[in-house]
């Protein structure tokens, strides 16, 4: 009986001694921000923290392109993981290669579902993307799954929800072969105050009411 309480001890353990073991065979370590750096092992990337222990495991879904350029702000910006407001944005494919755009936090568990073309990180609990909805609307005579997309500028919070809808987006292809990235069409200058991009007329101020 004690063996096997030692031996289920040493179970519940093991995990932990093993995000604490000294690691190596790191390619590229990232600066800190906001206590948690994220280091490299091939592909992938993980998270430590301020005493080297590794606190989010190595993962490929982190967002990061080695040719960043970083004077943009947006996805294309991103050269490594980073956490701003306890926010770290993640990717997946869609749509015949498409990507799309998300968050964790720093448990790395997701709070926010990949579902943005494009999108700013957060600044003071606020930011704002592309939407993409993707609707099912049946099926044809050859038994095919008829979808609708569609695209919107919009404002979330840290937690994902969306306080507003701004202009709809129209002709994004979402082909790999034709799709280019959107820009994105709003911007929130202040607590009350986002500027919106309308196509053939620039941009307009409009007064934000958040709660």
């Amino acid at each position: 009986m004690k063996q096997i309480i030692i031996a289920l001890v040493a179970i519940l353990v093991l995990p932990v001694t093993l995000f604490s073991q000294d690691l190596k065979g790191i390619d590229e370590i990232a600066p800190f921000s906001e206590g948690l750096a994220a280091v490299r092992q091939g592909d992938k990337w993980g998270f430590i923290n301020e005493e080297g222990t590794l606190v989010i495991d190595f993962r490929s879904d982190l967002h990061w392109n080695k040719d960043a350029n970083t004077s943009k702000s947006d996805v294309s910006g991103v050269r490594h993981p980073k956490f701003i407001e306890g926010r770290c944005m993640i990717t997946k494919n869609v749509e015949d290669g498409v990507p799309l755009y998300g968050f964790i936090d720093t448990t790395g568990n997701t709070v926010i579902e990949p579902q943005f073309l494009n999108v700013y990180p957060f600044k003071d609990g606020y930011t704002t993307g592309v939407l993409f909805d993707k609707i099912y609307k049946g099926e044809n005579e050859f038994k095919l799954k008829i979808y609708e997309f569609k695209f919107f500028d919009v404002l979330l919070d840290t937690s994902g929800k969306i306080d507003e809808y701004f202009e709809r987006r129209q002709n994004i292809q979402m082909t790999k072969k034709r799709y280019q990235r959107p820009f994105i069409g709003a911007k929130r200058l202040t607590s009350g105050l986002a500027a919106v991009y309308i196509k053939d007329q620039g941009w307009e101020l409009r007064k934000l009411t958040l709660n």
